[in-house]
């Protein structure tokens, strides 16, 4: 049976040269990147490399790097280690309704030490209002978390529109970038931001590892506590191998990132076009242009989406119904509420999301199957046509 992988937005497989790369921090050179002896600083001097590379990927500074455990680290680091930092000068953070939970569940989490938190509406497309964020604004605002491009739908926001609002008013700025870097240009001067999320394991790197860019002269508190690793910012044995590995999926994917996106893009618009053309009662999902390359989203009126990916998983599709952080949840995403769509609707969501190996022919594939999978369903369904 013929296996095609469309949930590259969950995970990546990691590149053979970034597995090359790693492998000698698993073996001849396992030193502890804190010791002081030749082992030690082996370690060092490889961790000091990577990230040299991962901030000129980035456009930033290598002493605004701190390596993490991944993308929700990251996010948790950035929102509560300012939030605990500013308090004296306020307690009020805007984000959106939109965000990955790791963002909305640290919010939620800062509300019970008093925090006030307001989630800006979106779109029907997903867009967040760089005005809607002005409109939010209060004297006792102290960040703002809008991520670069939605896990879901795929929608790109303006982040360099929002971070002029949140410069304009002296608020620090940060982006959840994890589905973005790869697949976007991403450099935290053009974009304006102050600190930026990044997963390893979205970019054919290895799970377990991501950074936090955080500007100079931002004021943030340590979320890890422990040793004084990564400056005193992040406590906990460095990673090596995670490190190494990062850094090389990151060399790669900025190296290769224009021709990568627009290969993708080819072959997301030809797996729109062809569903909605042989798809009755569909909805796109996401912004139908300011979308990521690799993102196709859909909702199929009058059915399940666990039950169109059970179907395709029998003929050897994967996809998801939305993020794989929350997979295991009976609820529609939230997400899809945000942008107006019903409850019935929603809970009919199929996300489908290109990688570096898909071909014109997985593509076809799926075109060929996801057809007769949704009418028989609808056929079954007591929500029928």
């Amino acid at each position: 049976m013929r296996r095609v992988y469309l949930d590259h937005a969950a995970t990546t497989p990691v590149r053979p040269e970034v597995l090359d790369a790693m492998v000698p921090f698993f073996t001849e050179k396992f030193g502890n990147a804190s010791s002081i002896h030749s082992f030690g600083r082996e370690a060092r001097t490889a961790v000091d490399e990577s990230r040299d590379v991962v901030a000129r990927a980035l456009g930033a500074d290598p002493a605004e790097i701190i390596f993490t455990s991944g993308g929700t680290e990251s996010d948790n680091t950035a929102i509560k280690g300012v939030a605990l930092a500013n308090r004296k000068k306020g307690n009020h953070i805007i984000t959106s309704a939109v965000e990955h939970h790791a963002v909305m569940d640290s919010c939620k989490s800062l509300e019970q030490l008093g925090f006030e938190i307001t989630f800006v509406p979106v779109d029907g497309t997903g867009m967040v209002s760089p005005d809607d964020v002005r409109s939010a604004m209060r004297p006792d605002t102290i960040l703002i978390s809008i991520m670069h491009a939605n896990n879901e739908v795929g929608t790109i926001q303006p982040i360099e529109e929002i971070a002029k609002v949140a410069r304009e008013a002296g608020v620090y700025f940060h982006t959840d970038a994890v589905q973005s870097v790869g697949n976007l240009p991403v450099n935290v001067e053009q974009l304006g931001v102050d600190l930026l999320s990044l997963s390893g394991h979205k970019l054919y790197g290895p799970k377990g590892i991501g950074m936090l860019y955080v500007r100079k002269g931002v004021k943030i508190s340590p979320y890890m506590h422990g040793g004084g690793q990564e400056r005193g910012r992040r406590a906990g044995t460095e990673n090596v191998a995670g490190i190494v590995g990062l850094a090389k999926a990151i060399e790669l994917a900025v190296e290769e990132q224009g021709e990568y996106a627009r290969r993708l893009a080819r072959l997301r618009d030809m797996l729109i076009r062809g569903v909605m053309d042989r798809i009755p009662d569909v909805v796109l999902t996401g912004h139908p242009e300011r979308r990521l390359p690799g993102n196709a989203s859909f909702c199929f009126k009058f059915v399940e989406g666990e039950s169109i990916l059970l179907n395709l998983d029998l003929q050897g599709i994967a996809g998801s119904s939305g993020s794989a952080c929350t997979s295991g949840s009976l609820e529609p995403s939230h997400v899809l509420l945000a942008m107006g769509l019903p409850h019935e609707v929603a809970h009919g969501s199929l996300r489908l999301t290109l990688g570096r190996d898909n071909t014109e022919e997985d593509v076809q594939y799926v075109l060929d199957t996801l057809p007769g999978i949704i009418e028989r369903l609808r056929a079954m369904s007591p929500f029928g046509r």
